[in-house]
């Protein structure tokens, strides 16, 4: 396992890039859940943020796509808006143990 960060260590709701040996990707905080995703557009295959850690819309209920605007649901990575719809975000296999989040 690959320790990432602390779950405290992410707004919530809220959002935070990594690079890793995996690649480049991103965790999203909501309530008592966290979500780890690939950072890749699946419409155009670039980076989701233009502003570090900035991964969320204004209201923080959807990932966005900062280049086109593509929204993608936080709990499934599924396209619900943009030019992408019903494409997914890649999910990474995480775990959280004692407050810590882990790549499996």
């Amino acid at each position: 396992m690959l320790e990432l960060c602390a779950v405290s260590d992410i707004e919530n709701p809220g959002s935070k890039g990594f690079e890793t040996e995996k690649g480049s990707i991103f965790v999203v905080r909501q309530n008592d859940e966290v979500y780890v995703y690939e950072n890749s557009c699946p419409h155009f295959g670039i980076n989701l943020e233009w502003q570090k850690d900035r991964f969320l819309d204004s209201e923080k209920r959807l990932i966005q796509c900062a280049t086109h605007g593509a929204l993608f649901l936080i709990d499934s990575g599924e396209c619900v808006a943009g030019p992408c719809p019903g494409d997914r975000l890649t999910s990474i296999p995480s775990t959280v143990e004692k407050g810590i989040v882990y790549l499996l």
